[in-house]
C-alpha cells in the first residue's frame, strides 16, 4: 500500500452513499455536519455552495467539490449568504425526495434544469492521518481543459453508469466512487502549494522511507534500515523525514502500527496475538499497551465501541 491508499483505507467505513439530482427553478438546501466526507459533482447546469465557516464556491459544469471533514454547508441554485440560508434553507433529504418527486411528475428532464451527483463517505475520524487531516474545508476542483484527467474519465464513467442500469452496475458504482475520492486527493496534491504532505510525498528521502514502512509495517524497521531505504545517512534521514512529516520515523511507525491494528480490530475477528503479529509488536501485551496510550481505550473495548458504532450506522441508513 501507498501513503494516499492507506490514509484512505484506515478512516474508509463501507460503502459511499449518493444521489443523482436533477432539480429546477429555484431551490436552496442545507446538509448538516456529519462524520464523513462528501462530495458533489456539476453534471449540467450550476449551482452555488456555502459552508458554515463562510466558505462560498460557485460551482459550474464539469465541476467537482469534496468536503473532506463533513462541513456542514447549503447547496442553491444562486448564491446565497448566510441569513438567505438560515431562512430559505430545506433539510438536504427532503430536498432530494421533493426533487425526485417533481421529475417524477414533469416526465423528461428539463433542459435548463440542474443536474447533481451527490454524496458521502463515511469516515472513522478517530484514526485519520494526518494527510486526510491537512485537506482544507473545502477542496474545489474545476473542470479545466486537460486537467486532472483521471478525475474527469471517473466523472464520465458514473454518469454514464447513472444513466442505464447495465449489468454490474452494483459493483461498478461503489468502485468508481471510492475511485472518485482517490482522484479528487490526488488532485488537490497536485494542485497545492506548501501543503505538509504534499512536500513529504514530493520528497524522494521521506517519501521512501514512508514507502518502505508502508509497505512492510510488520517489519523489523530502524532508522539506519530506513536510511539505506532512503539511500542516506541516519541523521539526513531523520532530520528531513521529521522536518515534513512532524514526528521522527520510528515515531511515525509506532503510530502508523497502531492505526493499522485499530483498523484489523474493527474490520475482523482476529485474536490481539494474531493482530500484534501482523503490525510488528513481539507480543498482544505490548500492542495492548502501545494502543492504549495511544487511543485512551483498551484493544477490547475499542473494538466493542466500534462494532457498537457500526450497528447503529447501519440502523440509521
Amino acid at each position: 500500500m501507498d501513503v494516499v491508499s492507506d490514509a484512505i483505507f484506515a478512516a474508509h467505513l463501507g460503502h459511499p452513499r449518493f444521489h443523482r439530482v436533477r432539480t429546477r427553478g429555484s431551490w436552496c438546501a442545507r446538509q448538516d455536519a456529519y462524520e464523513g466526507a462528501g462530495f458533489h459533482v456539476v453534471l449540467k447546469g450550476g449551482c452555488s455552495l456555502l459552508t458554515d465557516g463562510g466558505t462560498a464556491v460557485s460551482l459550474g459544469v464539469g465541476d467537482a467539490v469534496l468536503l473532506p471533514h463533513g462541513t456542514g454547508h447549503v447547496l442553491a441554485d444562486s448564491p446565497v449568504d448566510a441569513e438567505v440560508a438560515a431562512r430559505t434553507a430545506v433539510p438536504f433529504t427532503r430536498w432530494l425526495a421533493e426533487s425526485e418527486a417533481a421529475e417524477s411528475a414533469a416526465g423528461p428532464p428539463d433542459r435548463e434544469g440542474t443536474e447533481l451527483l451527490s454524496g458521502t463517505y463515511w469516515l472513522d475520524c478517530s484514526r485519520t492521518h494526518p494527510l486526510m487531516a491537512e485537506l482544507p474545508e473545502v477542496v474545489r476542483l474545476p473542470a479545466r481543459v486537460g486537467g486532472h484527467r483521471e478525475l474527469r474519465a471517473a466523472i464520465d464513467l458514473l454518469a454514464g453508469e447513472l444513466d442505464q442500469v447495465r449489468p454490474g452496475s452494483c459493483m461498478a458504482l461503489p468502485n468508481l466512487l471510492d475511485l472518485l475520492l482517490v482522484y479528487m486527493i490526488r488532485a488537490w496534491m497536485e494542485e497545492s502549494e506548501g501543503g505538509t504532505w504534499p512536500g513529504a510525498l514530493g520528497d524522494p528521502v521521506t517519501a521512501a522511507a514512508l514507502r518502505a514502512m508502508h509497505s512492510h509495517p510488520a517489519a523489523r524497521w530502524s532508522n539506519d534500515l530506513l536510511a539505506a531505504e532512503a539511500g542516506v545517512s541516519r541523521p539526513t534521514l531523520a532530520r528531513r523525514f521529521t522536518a515534513r512529516v512532524g514526528r521522527p520515523p520510528m515515531a511515525y511507525l509506532a503510530w502508523w502500527r497502531v492505526v493499522l491494528a485499530a483498523g484489523m480490530l474493527r474490520d475482523t475477528t482476529q485474536t490481539l496475538a494474531a493482530i500484534a503479529g501482523r503490525v510488528g509488536y513481539g507480543s498482544p501485551y505490548a500492542l495492548s499497551h502501545a494502543f492504549t496510550r495511544e487511543f485512551g481505550v483498551t484493544p477490547g473495548r475499542y473494538r466493542a465501541r466500534a462494532a457498537e458504532r457500526s450497528a447503529s450506522a447501519a440502523g440509521s441508513r
